[in-house]
Formats: structure tokens, C-alpha cells, sequence
């Protein structure tokens, strides 16, 4: 088995190099790491000439019908992430490539960073840090969290982990999600209800669903305006879930008090992003797992999904 070759095609930042899970695979097939991105789609095809299975660290190199077409000895790919959205599934079925994920396996990590964000916004942190460092004192209410509602988009496993963050400080958590049962609903100790209701009865908005063609554009313009009036948004699924202008636009109106995000329909983001220009944001570069511990954890999975495949005991699959 050590003549298959497992290609990272471009781990930059730096995510996999050096992890001590790739010694796992000595033995069981080369390891071929590229530490830059590849310029273009014409290198990553390159990189990955002959490879069997793909370790995609970065969500920013995505595999395609181009890529997938000129790679016929590919079977697998695994993401080193809980996200799909850089693969195109339904390429990816048509020339047999498996694709593994690893679901809910940074959830506390990731629900930690939405929660801190969450409080950041709550508090205005990084408004008044500007404020101060400009040379000026402010004074501007704040919100306290305990006692107020908290409302999830998505009850999977990050949205159950910041549910139950929410209830150890205090929130009444109510949440949506495609398919609510009753035995879910006590399981994580919520109340289920309508999105229409969780939008409009919520003091904070976290949302934590899939990218899908169901869920891109769920809260736009008429979803952000039915939300309470200073109430905050937080984002940690995807950027297109959330129509970014019509975002920006309630902020600088000050229909909403602020938002959190962690992720972005561009990434890296334009210098000109329109929430650049929005006081009572905080944002973060789509690093909410970015702890040595989630690191790690998404590292290890990685490998786990690869050597399952190479044993034929295939495991996260999504194709």
C-alpha cells in the first residue's frame, strides 16, 4: 500500500505541516506537501498528478469539474475542516471521487469563538478600544446577556454547543432548525420555533446551518428586518448565508445593535468590505477553530478519514 500517494496541495497558512497525526501515515503511502498555495488551477491539477487521495487543508484551493477531469487516479479527497463548500459534489460524483468531512468535530471550539463574540458585541469591545486609542473617552449603554434570548439558526452540533453556552450564563435559548422533533428539542434543552418567530423574539441571532442551495441568502434584507430593534447578529456557519449589504445597511442604520462574524462571501476579504465601514461589528478571518486544540483535532481527523479509506472502511463520507 505504500505506492499510494496522498498529495496536500496547499497548506497555506500552515495547518497540517509538522503535525505529528502525519507519522500515521508512514507506511501506508507517500505524503507529498506543498507549503504554498498554488498560483493557479493549472499548478493545483499539476500538484496532484497521480495522487490517490487529496488532504485539503485550505478551503481556499476547491476542486471542481476541471480538477476532477484531469485527475483520473484520484479516488479521495478528506477537508480538514467540517465544511464542503470548496468541493463541488456533484462533479466530484460524477468521476467516483469520495470526499470525507469530519461533522461537529471542533463544535466546542468553534461554539466558544461564536460565544466570545457574541459578549464582544454585547459589549462593544472593539468600538471602544477605537474610541480610546483615538484619544476619546465614550459612553454608550451596553448589554447584559443573562436573562435575554438567545436565538440558533441550525441546531447540528455547534448550534447545540452554543445553546447549552447560552443557558449556562443565563439566556432563555429558542432555536429553528429543518427538522425540529420534540426529543431534540429536549435534548438540548430549547424551544423550538418558527424562523419567522426566532428572528422576531430573539435579542441575539446566531446561525449555525450548512451552506446549501437552501440555506444561501436564508437572512437577507426582509429576515434582517423583522429582527428586534438593536439586536445582534452572529454569523460562524457561512458568508453567503447572509446577505452582507443588506447587513451592512442595518448596522450603519441602527436598526441592529451589532454583529459578530467569523466568515465572509469573499475570503480573504476586499479592502473595501462593507462591514469595514460598520461601528459595533467584530470581526474574525474565519479562524474559529484556529486553537491548538482545534488544529489538532482537525489534523487527526484528517487522517483518521484518510487511513479508513485506504482500509476500505470509509467513514464522513458526503459523496
Amino acid at each position: 500500500m505504500a505506492d499510494v500517494k496522498i498529495v496536500v496541495p496547499g497548506d497555506d497558512p500552515p495547518q497540517i505541516q509538522g503535525s505529528p497525526h502525519l507519522a500515521r501515515l508512514d507506511g501506508l503511502a507517500e505524503v507529498v506537501l506543498h507549503t504554498d498555495r498554488p498560483a493557479n488551477t493549472t499548478e493545483k491539477i499539476a500538484r496532484a498528478q497521480g495522487a490517490r487521495v487529496i488532504m485539503n487543508t485550505r478551503g481556499a484551493v476547491s476542486w471542481g469539474e476541471e480538477e476532477f477531469s484531469q485527475l483520473p487516479e484520484l479516488e479521495f479527497i478528506t477537508s480538514c475542516s467540517i465544511g464542503t463548500d470548496m468541493f463541488d459534489l456533484e462533479a466530484a460524483r460524477r468521476h467516483n471521487v469520495m470526499i470525507s468531512n469530519q461533522p461537529g468535530r471542533t463544535a466546542p471550539v468553534v461554539a466558544e469563538h461564536m460565544f466570545a463574540l457574541m459578549f464582544a458585541v454585547a459589549r462593544r469591545t472593539s468600538f471602544m478600544t477605537a474610541e480610546m486609542k483615538a484619544g476619546r473617552w465614550p459612553r454608550i449603554d451596553l448589554t447584559m446577556l443573562q436573562g435575554k434570548t438567545l436565538g440558533i439558526l441550525g441546531t447540528g452540533a455547534i448550534g447545540a454547543e452554543m445553546a447549552r453556552l447560552g443557558r449556562a450564563i443565563g439566556m432563555e435559548v429558542i432555536a429553528w432548525t429543518y427538522n425540529p422533533s420534540l426529543e431534540r428539542a429536549a435534548e438540548l434543552g430549547v424551544t423550538f420555533k418558527s424562523f419567522e418567530e426566532v428572528l422576531s423574539e430573539s435579542d441575539v441571532v446566531s446561525i449555525h446551518v450548512k451552506l446549501t442551495d437552501d440555506s444561501r441568502g436564508l437572512v437577507g434584507s426582509s429576515e434582517i428586518a423583522q429582527m428586534k430593534p438593536g439586536s445582534m447578529l452572529l454569523n460562524g456557519a457561512r458568508g453567503p448565508i447572509v446577505d452582507t449589504n443588506a447587513l451592512a445597511d442595518a448596522l450603519n442604520s441602527g436598526h441592529l445593535g451589532g454583529a459578530g462574524i467569523d466568515v465572509f462571501d469573499e475570503e480573504p476579504t476586499p479592502a473595501d468590505h462593507p462591514l469595514f465601514s460598520c461601528e459595533h461589528v467584530v470581526l474574525t478571518p474565519h479562524c474559529a477553530d484556529m486553537t491548538p486544540e482545534g488544529v489538532d483535532l482537525l489534523n487527526g481527523g484528517a487522517v483518521d478519514n484518510t487511513i479508513a479509506f485506504l482500509e476500505g472502511n470509509h467513514q464522513n463520507l458526503v459523496t
